[in-house]
């Protein structure tokens, strides 16, 4: 654990959600990036420049990188995206934590279908608890689709909207926790009652006063959980 930020306290009546980013979350490699850095697509760094610095929406930046690929190459960007994945350290003991204490656990992904369910197929978690973008190889191009769009409440054109599914859980009845590290988590970071960041998300915490914990791996998070858990008690 690198650094904490003071975060209030979980209540005991409340039930706890935890909301877990996957690429450069679950994963150590952001796959999108790596997708589009590893087939080098003519013009795709000021995509991404603009995507990290907000100057494009989620859902347009990542819409026009896929775009660059042709979907004659869809087996060989398929294969390379799920072979290309690393876990990062402690997940699988972050899922055994959330069963042992009756945590729900969901992902929610900026990331595709192709990749983010054959890696995530062999740890159990049930396809309805796991929310990320689709993928259409039907056209020339290959094109992102949108299953799960913002809600009234959300106007940024995330694509895979974080708080429109964090507002399905209110803050009345549940402790809402976000682990992430980058733009998609910024505005589900702003409605968590707990926030576990990395990378861009750290940066943005600062930027904003937003209290947050750091973390390199998943055993820091359930250090910190358990840590919670016994101040509670």
């Amino acid at each position: 654990m690198t650094s904490q930020h003071e975060q209030p306290e979980a209540s005991p009546s409340k039930k706890q959600v935890i909301f877990c980013d996957f690429d450069g979350t679950i994963t150590v490699n952001d796959n999108i990036v790596a997708i589009i850095k590893h087939f080098n697509p003519e013009g795709w760094e000021p995509i991404v420049d603009d995507i990290i610095a907000q100057r494009k929406s989620i859902a347009e930046g990542v819409g026009e990188l896929f775009r660059l690929l042709p979907t004659s190459m869809e087996r060989e960007v398929v294969d390379y995206a799920i072979n290309n994945v690393r876990i990062r350290d402690g997940f699988q003991e972050l899922l055994d934590y959330c069963a042992r204490s009756g945590t729900e656990f969901y992902v929610t992904s900026g990331g595709i279908d192709f990749f983010v369910y054959p890696v995530l197929a062999r740890f159990g978690i049930p396809a309805d608890h796991i929310y990320c973008n689709g993928s259409d190889f039907g056209g020339d191009r290959i094109e992102i689709t949108w299953p799960h769009p913002c809600d009234e409440h959300c106007t940024n054109n995330c694509g895979m909207c974080k708080t429109t599914i964090m507002r399905n859980f209110p803050p009345e009845t549940h402790t809402r926790i976000l682990i992430g590290d980058s733009v998609t988590d910024f505005e589900g970071a702003k409605l968590a009652d707990v926030v576990f960041s990395r990378s861009h998300l750290t940066t943005k915490c600062e930027e904003l006063g937003l209290p947050h914990t750091e973390y390199n791996d998943f055993h820091d998070i359930v250090a910190a959980l358990q840590q919670k858990e016994e101040i509670r008690q």
